[in-house]
């Protein structure tokens, strides 16, 4: 078995920077010069910001509203929404963060070579290739990657939405407990699952599914909220059979 990879200075820091502007200036010279993973953080960057760059004020006065209201879990939602308010304080609607950019932006550094996007790509249904074959190999190049932004950027197209094609997307497939196994593979592998981490942040913010506990991380999380009792044993095996076939210590 090898080691768990530590992640690169530059994937630490889309996590770890209070300025995704700055950041993001940093990663549009890296991408400009055909860096294929700094053109899929990139995306993750527009991705982060884009609820907010769309519409700064608004956004703005909505947490206020949200602050006003003291809503019960509320908590949790306002400082997911103020974090990612700090982060992309700078961006402007002007920046265009659509979703035909993001899809595009993902496509170049997929063809760059960044396994990441390929795997973003797939579960936004929109592939690089179509077919059985392709989606087989794929998964396969993503287990033996063990690179927990690939593992996080295919999980969706590994939950219900990807009950159709089981037979090609592996046994780890086809439900929402599939989907969080990914997930929680990912938070074995090194990626930040944290109660402030971007992924996290997404759930409470895009998806308004937020922790009522602000130190839960999201393997915690997962079991409190997304796992029935009965489906935990479940999902641990599933992420020990997709850790055992990266050949990564998890």
């Amino acid at each position: 078995m090898r080691a768990t990879p530590a992640l690169s200075p530059l994937r630490r820091a889309f996590e770890e920077s209070a300025d995704l502007f700055a950041y993001s200036r940093e990663l549009m010279v890296l991408a400009s010069a055909g860096d294929a993973d700094a053109m899929w953080l990139l995306s993750l960057v527009h991705d982060y910001c884009a609820g907010y760059a769309a519409d700064p004020v608004g956004y703005a006065q909505d947490t206020r509203v949200i602050e006003r209201l003291g809503l019960s879990g509320g908590a949790a939602m306002l400082s997911a929404r103020q974090r990612v308010q700090q982060r992309c304080a700078r961006f402007v609607p002007q920046d265009g963060f659509s979703l035909p950019m993001i899809v595009n932006q993902r496509t170049q550094a997929a063809r760059a070579g960044s396994l990441a996007a390929e795997a973003a790509l797939l579960a936004m249904e929109r592939p690089l290739e179509d077919g059985d074959d392709y989606r087989r190999d794929l998964v396969q190049r993503v287990l033996d990657s063990g690179d927990p932004f690939a593992f996080v950027a295919i999980a969706p197209a590994m939950g219900s939405a990807g009950g159709a094609h089981r037979d090609t997307l592996g046994e780890v497939s086809g439900s929402e407990l599939s989907e969080i196994a990914w997930r929680i593979a990912s938070c074995r592998l090194g990626m930040d699952c944290s109660p402030e981490g971007s992924m996290m942040t997404n759930y409470c913010v895009n998806g308004g599914i937020c922790s009522q506990d602000e130190t839960q991380d999201f393997s915690s999380f997962a079991r409190d909220a997304g796992i029935p009792r009965q489906g935990e044993d479940n999902v641990e095996e599933m992420v020990g059979t997709l850790l055992s076939r990266t050949g990564v210590e998890g």
